[in-house]
């Protein structure tokens, strides 16, 4: 009788631990949900997501580019970061309006999803790093809002409104390729609509800008003093004179390494500038040092975990 109870007992201890193994199991397993919808695409574990990643694409990406240019998912899946992409492009700057209506209605998708509100990052391509520099300023500086984000990250972006101008103007002045001619058109048309000419009136480009070279100009991001900041570029200074024939100071990436030295002067605490080399190429294979594959993706999916 003795062996008997003893033998009941290690049964049904085995039996426990088994048990135990496969709510321990069930606990490892949370599904990874796909949501689609008209303004943003999601990638998330709900309220199980360790952190999220708000991602804006460039003029004129929609979440299906951004998917198919930035492979993100999968390093975000294995480490539990829920990423949501916003279907809000065309955007070079942001009225105060605009700064307001795009962060309620990120807080609104944000705890439809029961997503986390203490572990949030937001960046952008191009154009969609303008947006994120500038939201991100704008929710910090609206504590009522009670969400914030820990970091922002840029990939290229066209950050100074007033150089942009005056790089169509040297663009159209060289004639040298269709896709330049055609951009530099669209520009120097638009903002001079919008702003009037910078050589004129600088003022209103300011306004606007996330970052102004002459007069060394951030108020637009001076909410971000204490946030984490990454400022990915490829400055391919070979890259651009053959194929756009562009010097150095007319690219993206001058203005960008400007950026970061005057937010270090202004004493911003986590400005991290990462110029890139050879990484900067299109999903179909095409050479560009503007794109999206600049920001290693593990790299950022750890920088966002990290302390």
């Amino acid at each position: 009788m003795k062996y008997i109870g003893l033998l009941s007992l290690f049964i049904m201890t085995m039996s426990c631990k088994k048990e135990l193994s496969k709510n321990s199991e069930k606990e490892e397993h949370i599904d990874y949900l796909e949501v689609i919808k008209e303004g943003y695409e999601l990638s998330s574990n709900g309220e199980n997501s360790k952190a999220v990643l708000v991602l804006f694409g460039g003029y004129p990406e929609v979440p299906k580019d951004v998917k198919e240019q930035f492979n993100i998912l999968p390093i975000a899946k294995e480490n539990q970061v829920a990423v949501l992409i916003v279907n809000y492009n065309q955007k070079l700057y942001l009225e105060e309006e605009e700064k307001k209506q795009l962060a309620e209605r990120l807080l609104g998708i944000l705890k439809e999803h029961k997503l986390p509100l203490d572990n949030l990052y937001i960046g952008g391509f191009s154009s969609g790093g303008n947006v994120s520099l500038l939201l991100s300023s704008y929710i910090i500086g609206h504590p009522e809002l009670d969400f914030s984000p820990k970091g922002v990250f840029i990939a290229d972006s066209p950050i100074d409104l007033a150089a942009l101008y005056y790089a169509a103007e040297k663009n159209l002045e060289n004639n040298f390729s269709k896709p330049s001619v055609e951009e530099s058109t669209w520009i120097i048309e638009q903002f001079t609509t919008q702003f009037g000419n910078p050589h004129l009136n600088l003022s209103k480009y300011e306004y606007h800008s996330v970052f102004t070279l002459e007069t060394d100009d951030t108020h637009n991001i001076s909410e971000l003093k204490n946030t984490k900041i990454r400022l990915y570029t490829e400055p391919d200074t070979l890259w651009w004179q053959e194929n756009r024939m562009a010097a150095y100071e007319q690219t993206n990436a001058f203005y960008i390494k400007k950026l970061a030295a005057s937010l270090r002067a202004k004493q911003f605490k986590d400005v991290v500038y990462i110029p890139t080399e050879n990484k900067g190429y299109r999903a179909n294979g095409e050479r560009h040092p503007h794109s999206w594959s600049i920001v290693d993706e593990k790299d950022l999916i750890e920088w966002m975990l990290s302390e």
